[in-house]
């Protein structure tokens, strides 16, 4: 997110505030860190004289009260100043202070930072071999920084990555510029689902050396020959899409698509925000089609107005309509390079929220009518489920969730929850196929949801979800006397997930917006990530709400094709199929939102008995 003007100044405001009360209060450190932040919103504001008088006043208090931090962060401040003036010599010396107090001090972000500002100058300079040089060394440290946290500290090892995408994606840009391609590839999954590939090693009881984009060139290339199955692998530049293309026993393919907008990443978000709003907007205002709201969240048709338009986003199948306009950014770049029937796809940020299903090429077809396809996080995760040995999983009876009974819930100035019928009748109809009684209404309790989960070989959902994080709301559990029902009671969330060691091949989360979550440079950090992270091969999520009919058709078609031994994409792809040919359920909005993301398991799942 971008920062406007009025951003910067009303943190001038704030910083100017703590300066006053460090000077009243005789805090010298407080003083010194506050002129600090000053100057970089000075810098930020365009007031570099004024930021490097800043910078300066903290580096003499640093110095007075020996701070080495205050006096490293003041000389890297300086450096980003000096260097913005285009003084690339003076930002030189003043990052190198920055670093040799860094060292002295033993502050590895310190020093990482400071090798990523020094890359950033060489490379203004031009000299390559340096700014690759220093910005391994920042990459380096900051993996380092991100390997003494526990397996436990997901969220710091998120927000540490994402806080410094930038040195990742500017030692991606300078390998390229050498054509080191593989190289760059391993540098971008280096930084790409790390937290979710510890979560995984440790739910599997397994270690995998991280591979070092320093490493030798035969080393990366044992690591990629482990890549069965043809994949692509996409992460965003500055200003490009890189492409890479694995297929086991051969060379890796790569292809780069310019962009002259630097908010690509925006750009696609808002595609995705346009489909999924468009399809939700539209069930809701008609009132001939049913769709139960399964989202905890009330969107309302005022929320979306506006955003209906072809040209904003609707679900038009002419040319020119986002669909076709993202498989021209995404696809045709690397079409020529793909074959067969099989795509997996390592996508970059948002575009996990891109229906790849459903892009259109000029010809009216839709990439789902050539390939199956399935999303991975990383080409670790890709790895390690490839090499996860069958044991892991359970042979254990499949848990049917639906409908869960909230009456009870009551959420503080919302609407009461309505059941979901329709969620109901479509578990009753998996239960016979599969031959399994599923747990409906006061059966779904959140304790009894959370022990089967465990042991289950297969785990279907549907019920209410949060439109922002996928979390899932059930049965709440009995309250104990003289308390009333909290929201740990009921409500299903990635912690609770992430505690549970799952055996399950496949997990079907049949909640409105269960592919949603944070955007992060992980990934999508929302209840999917959590059933990978917990242990479970795949899981298969909705990015929007759909028609009830259509859910209990496409879900009919899915399972009735894993029962006759059909591999979870190819069973969603015969789904899709079979909505697209039917005559209520053809438009894109009925199909689109369901993706499969991990694994793409088989599942024994024939009628017992």
């Amino acid at each position: 997110m971008s920062l406007e003007p009025a951003d910067f100044e009303k943190a001038n405001e704030q910083y100017e505030l703590r300066l006053g009360i460090s000077k009243e209060i005789g805090d010298r450190a407080g003083e010194g860190r506050a002129y600090g932040n000053l100057s970089i919103v000075q810098d930020s504001l365009g007031n570099s004289e004024k930021a490097i008088e800043y910078n300066q006043i903290g580096l003499g208090i640093a110095k007075e009260i020996e701070d080495k931090d205050l006096e490293g962060n003041c000389c890297g401040n300086l450096g980003v100043v000096y260097h913005s003036l285009g003084d690339v010599q003076k930002s030189i010396e003043y990052h190198e202070q920055h670093l040799s107090i860094s060292r002295e001090s033993g502050d590895t972000v310190g020093q990482a930072r400071a090798n990523g500002n020094l890359g950033k100058a060489y490379h203004s300079l031009g000299d390559l071999s340096k700014t690759e040089e220093f910005y391994k060394l920042s990459v380096d440290q900051y993996d380092a920084v991100r390997n003494r946290l526990e397996c436990n500290d997901d969220e710091w090892k998120i927000s540490l990555r994402n806080q410094n995408d930038e040195v990742y994606i500017a030692l991606v840009t300078v390998l390229l510029k050498q054509d080191k391609i593989t190289e760059a590839l391993l540098t971008s999954e280096r930084g790409r689902a790390q937290a979710l590939m510890d979560l995984m090693k440790s739910q599997y009881g397994v270690h995998l050396a991280v591979s070092q984009p320093g490493g030798k060139q035969s080393d990366i290339l044992k690591t990629l020959s482990t890549i069965a199955s043809q994949t692509v692998f996409i992460a965003f530049g500055v200003r490009e899409l890189n492409f890479w293309v694995l297929k086991k026993e051969e060379d890796v393919k790569f292809r780069r698509k310019e962009i002259g907008n630097a908010y690509l990443k925006k750009k696609v978000l808002e595609y995705f925000e346009s489909l999924r709003e468009n399809a939700y907007a539209e069930i809701r205002v008609n009132r001939d089609v049913q769709c139960e709201n399964r989202a905890l969240e009330e969107p309302t048709v005022k929320d979306f107005a506006g955003k209906r338009s072809e040209e904003d986003g609707g679900m038009s199948h002419n040319k020119g309509s986002p669909l076709t306009d993202l498989y021209e950014l995404i696809i045709n770049p690397i079409l020529d390079l793909v074959q067969g029937s099989e795509l997996i796809i390592v996508p970059d940020g948002p575009l996990f929220l891109a229906p790849f299903a459903a892009f259109r090429d000029r010809c009216s077809k839709f990439l789902c009518e050539s390939f199956t396809i399935r999303l991975v996080p990383s080409l670790s995760t890709l790895k390690l489920m490839a090499e996860c040995s069958e044991h892991l999983c359970s042979d254990g009876e499949a848990l049917l969730v639906g409908d869960p009974r909230v009456a009870e819930v009551k959420r503080k100035g919302k609407k009461r929850l309505e059941q979901l019928e329709f969620a109901k009748k479509e578990v009753e109809m998996i239960g016979e196929i599969l031959n399994v009684i599923p747990l409906v209404r006061e059966r779904a309790t959140k304790a009894e949801v959370v022990r089967r989960l465990a042991s289950a070989p297969m785990v279907h959902i549907a019920a209410h979800g949060s439109m922002k994080t996928g979390e899932i709301t059930l049965t709440p559990n009995p309250p104990t006397p003289k308390r009333r029902y909290k929201e740990e009671d009921y409500m299903l969330t990635m912690e609770d997930v992430l505690k549970i060691q799952l055996r399950a091949r496949l997990v079907v989360l049949s909640c409105c917006h269960s592919a949603l979550g944070e955007v992060k440079v992980e990934g999508v950090v929302g209840i999917a990530r959590a059933f990978l992270g917990a242990g479970a091969r795949s899981v298969l999520v909705s990015l929007w709400a759909i028609n009830d009919e259509a859910t209990l058709e496409f879900m009919r078609c899915f399972y009735q094709n894993l029962v006759e031994g059909k591999r979870a994409s190819e069973a969603i792809n015969e789904a899709r199929k079979c909505l697209r040919e039917s005559e209520g359920f053809s438009d894109v909005k009925h199909w689109a939102p369901f993706m499969l993301v991990g694994d793409d398991v088989t599942l024994d799942l024939g009628k017992k008995g």
